[in-house]
């Protein structure tokens, strides 16, 4: 049994009450490690050291080169643990240990890219229409950095908020889930191991109502990075509202894989499982609505069936694996639930639709590739993120339908279009509102790309230049280049 302890002010610490929270392996479903409840208390002590050690500590100090070169140890040690990281967090999540391992070499690939990025963030000198005056702009850290992370790419998403938070200047306090917090801790070891100083980079786990509202709610956090649920994020940028703290929130989706008459049909097949049965549905950016056109539906119908009917279900480490277990029993439930109110509402299931057994299943928190066909843009499986392997069917008819049916639900994440037209492609990534849109690809993800959404799916941007943004203020600086006293010092100058 492994124990865990948080980080906090550079030191490993027990909760304040004391308590723990199993982690339970999804595949097997052995508790195999034992993670702090973290308290209120444990928060405060948290915030406090990030707020001292970038104010009074060695951060507010250090060069921008200097902030840099810790990032880029922290990525040369990322690299050097890869494989024990991936191992990890496979455990703690159920992901597939082939996909973990190429999102922790582009963890890493993230860190070097904000590491490069720390000593390139500049002002800016203002012409004015004032001849006595010089005016210049200064770009400084927004403050402490609450990062709220989700448990499906916990490496990934501490990653893309804790990186280029650092490299503005900022301390963080990252808050894993508690479904999956042991990969985070490892990936502190490496931080402390990389020199980072006490108090930039803190880690306080446990319940959400227990730390993460105590974060969200202290006076001294000036910025939460959240990524989860949409409902939960309401609720966090409520309460961030009463203190006007700054807010970017990764939210849900509900997002369409749209594919027209012209499309390759192998290619988009291909496309559409990737984005629905990859990492179980468990993700975000998943393609859980298949809007296609009329003419093509039954040929791409029979291919996706063919295809998903080939999907090999097990234990997430064996390269053989295609998709691993659901993450959590709430999540699975989740799940079964959702199957039940699609056929009430009148979805009709061409493929999978109930639990998964087997022999190979550990212990069989898993759900068969669904297809529903049959489905009306306006059913709940239709609105509502389900966070599993259940694909809805959509007709349409033309391409104005098509962006009627994309565009009419709450969520505006990502979008995927198939297309040999690239006119009907560009005039598509304008129409759909959406944060990305994919064409002829999915799930291509590259942290040089802002990625965010729109509507209920959040605010802010991710990765790219635009993140190290998000924890920058702009400080205007103007000089009297006049030598003596004003004419009218009553008078505005």
């Amino acid at each position: 049994m492994q124990r865990y302890q948080m980080y906090i002010d550079g030191q490993w610490v027990d909760s304040a009450g004391g308590e723990g929270l199993d982690s339970t392996d999804p595949y097997t479903g052995e508790t195999w490690a034992v993670i702090p409840a973290g308290t209120a208390s444990d928060a405060d002590r948290a915030v406090d050291a990030a707020r001292r050690a970038m104010t009074t500590g060695p951060w507010a100090t250090l060069s921008a080169s200097q902030r840099g070169g810790f990032l880029r140890r922290v990525a040369d040690l990322i690299t050097a643990n890869a494989d024990r990281l991936a191992n990890i967090e496979v455990r703690d999540n159920g992901k597939l240990l082939a996909e973990v391992r190429g999102q922790i070499a582009s963890v890493a690939e993230c860190w070097y890219y904000y590491a490069g990025l720390a000593d390139k963030v500049q002002g800016a000198t203002i012409p004015t229409e004032k001849a006595n005056a010089f005016a210049f702009t200064t770009r400084e850290p927004i403050g402490v950095v609450a990062a709220l992370t989700a448990w499906n790419s916990p490496l990934w998403f501490a990653t893309v908020k804790a990186a280029p938070a650092m490299a503005a200047g900022c301390a963080v306090v990252v808050k894993p889930s508690e479904f999956a917090s042991a990969s985070t801790l490892e990936l502190t070891r490496l931080v402390e191991q990389a020199g980072v100083p006490a108090g930039v980079f803190n880690v306080v786990t446990g319940l959400g109502a227990d730390v993460g509202s105590a974060l969200v709610d202290h006076p001294d956090v000036a910025k939460i990075a959240f990524t989860g649920s949409d409902a939960t994020g309401i609720r966090i940028y409520q309460s961030a509202a009463k203190s006007l703290k700054r807010v970017a929130l990764e939210l849900g989706g509900k997002s369409p894989t749209i594919v027209f008459d012209d499309a390759d049909l192998d290619l988009a097949a291909t496309g559409v499982m990737s984005g629905i049965f990859g990492a179980a549905g468990q993700m975000c950016a998943a393609g859980s609505r298949l809007l296609v056109h009329t003419s093509v539906k039954d040929k791409l119908l029979a291919k996706l069936i063919d295809l998903a009917s080939d999907i090999r279900m097990g234990d997430p480490r064996d390269p053989r694996t295609n998709v691993g277990p659901i993450s959590t029993p709430p999540q699975y439930q989740k799940v079964l639930d959702y199957l039940e109110i699609a056929r009430a509402d009148g979805a009709r299931c061409v493929l999978g639709g109930k639990p998964a057994t087997g022999p190979d299943l550990g212990a069989g928190q898993f759900v068969e590739p669904t297809i529903l066909v049959d489905v009306r843009n306006d059913m709940r499986i239709a609105q509502e993120e389900v966070f599993g392997p259940i694909l809805s069917v959509i007709e349409f008819a033309d391409e104005d339908e098509a962006v009627r049916l994309a565009n009419e639900i709450p969520y505006g994440l990502v979008a995927g279009v198939w297309t040999s037209n690239i006119a009907r492609g560009l005039r598509m990534s304008k129409a759909l509102q959406v944060g990305t849109v994919w064409i002829n690809t999915y799930r291509t993800y590259s942290y040089m790309v802002p990625f965010g959404g729109t509507k209920r799916s959040g605010l802010g941007r991710e990765h790219g230049i635009e993140a190290i943004d998000e924890y920058l203020e702009t400080r205007s600086v103007v000089v009297s280049t006049d030598d003596g006293p004003p004419v009218n010092p009553f008078v505005m100058r």
